[in-house]
């Protein structure tokens, strides 16, 4: 397994992980249990972050601009 496929494995891992924590989150039944799975899925989001960021400066997870008229009329759906 190349280094890339390593990565988009651990991207994909991590995005798993903060699926979990976000439903953990949301579905607490108590305070204490609320924060510590809100800390620990802002803990993975900045991971995952990380992990974007470096894949991205290596050209291995490419984007592309969208064009304003699309971006536009996605805006006026959802307003009108």
């Amino acid at each position: 397994m190349d280094d890339k496929n390593l990565m988009e494995n651990i991207l994909l891992l991590e995005k798993g992980v903060c699926d979990l924590f976000m439903h953990g989150t949301i579905e607490s039944s108590t305070e204490n249990v609320h924060q510590a799975f809100n800390s620990a899925l802002n803990d993975a989001l900045c991971m995952q972050d990380t992990i974007y960021d470096k894949m991205a400066a290596k050209g291995w997870y490419p984007t592309e601009q969208a064009e304003q008229s699309k971006i536009t009329s996605v805006k006026q759906k959802f307003i009108g």
